[in-house]
């Protein structure tokens, strides 16, 4: 499945919320969860289930995947010369262990947050950076999408590290566009999460909390 398809067939609304020097992307709440459309990837044979839980932390949204690929997103205007700082925490209850995720059967993750910059007049032209909480690859590790290199999964978490177990993970995401993509890019376009297992088959349950930018 061409992963930029994946990222731009989600139905994306604009809603952000900014505090100073921190701007809030999701809000995690019923309300929010009712009005953005799940959209199913093509060829999938299921859509990814999200659900909306809490803990002493607040609200977070719960993922299921069986055999499935759906996500969530939002078209958003990113600032990131005074927001540059992705921050993701996030949990995965069920990995997808024995993969091989940059290949294209293999290309699945339990949970992902990836960032597109528009660059072009179609999908197909754009750029984005796939944050990635990795079953079998190291933090650190990263690679082109299998489908594109247009696209570049960037380990910010691994189950071999922590499995069933709360993580917040931060990273420059201006930083990583020129790393990966050799683009000065001063302005985000788009923030999305995702849990798929379309390719591999298998079940993933994710969850994700407190997704925001921030100046460091």
């Amino acid at each position: 499945m061409n992963f930029l398809f994946k990222i731009f067939i989600i139905c994306f609304t604009i809603n952000t919320i900014g505090f100073a020097n921190e701007v809030k992307v999701f809000e995690f709440s019923e309300i929010e969860l009712s009005k953005l459309e799940v959209r199913k990837v093509r060829g999938a044979d299921n859509i990814t289930i999200y659900t909306v839980g809490s803990n002493e932390k607040g609200t977070f949204y719960k993922a299921v995947a069986d055999n499935a690929a759906s996500g969530l997103g939002k078209e958003v205007k990113i600032d990131l010369n005074k927001t540059p700082f992705i921050n993701i925490t996030w949990k995965i209850e069920k990995d997808l262990p024995g993969i091989r995720e940059n290949t294209k059967k293999g290309h699945d993750f339990a949970a992902r947050v990836f960032a597109v910059k528009k660059t072009g007049a179609t999908p197909l032209s754009n750029r984005a950076i796939n944050y990635v909480f990795s079953s079998n690859n190291e933090i650190g590790f990263n690679s082109p999408s299998p489908y594109t290199k247009k696209s570049i999964d960037n380990v910010l978490a691994s189950t071999k590290n922590n499995l069933n177990e709360w993580v917040t993970v931060k990273s420059n995401v201006k930083e990583d566009f020129k790393k990966f993509h050799d683009l000065d890019v001063n302005e985000l376009d788009g923030l999305a999460i995702m849990s798929d297992t379309d390719n591999s088959k298998m079940k993933a349950v994710a969850y994700y909390q407190n997704i925001y930018f921030s100046a460091e």
